[in-house]
């Protein structure tokens, strides 16, 4: 059935079997104290979300994923002065990216960070759960 098909009807397919995944905290400390952080990732592995959704003022900034010959930190450049300009005009802020060599994956430089990868499906799927209110392609 899925040989044939498209990433779109797979999607579809697996939303009506309610395989969705769940937002988890990176534990930056190895369990050896309680934290939370803003660093996040999806789960299948999950059955409660480690976050609450604030659903309101928010824009979600797509990152540019790793680094390619001919293309590299200008392009990360361009998320985080994004980043910036989302915080100063009162925004919060949600970025997707997998790089940890980038600026943009600092953990201060924007509300909400997602380490995973950049593709239709993830994408859609951290879309709809945080809701925002745009998305910015940087």
């Amino acid at each position: 059935f899925f040989t044939k098909s498209t990433e779109l009807a797979v999607r579809k397919h697996r939303q009506e079997c309610n395989v969705l995944p769940f937002v988890k905290q990176i534990d930056t400390v190895a369990g050896e104290w309680p934290a939370t952080t803003n660093y996040l990732y999806l789960t299948y592995n999950a059955n409660e979300h480690d976050i609450i959704f604030a659903n309101t003022n928010q824009i979600m900034v797509i990152g540019s994923g790793v680094y390619r010959i001919g293309s590299s930190v200008e392009f990360d450049w361009c998320a985080v002065g994004c980043l910036r300009e989302l915080r100063r005009l009162g925004k919060k802020t949600i970025m997707i990216n997998y790089n940890p060599e980038t600026v943009s994956t600092d953990y201060d430089m924007c509300d909400r960070l997602y380490f995973e990868e950049i593709s239709f499906e993830v994408v859609m799927d951290i879309y709809n759960l945080e809701n925002p209110d745009g998305v910015i392609l940087s």
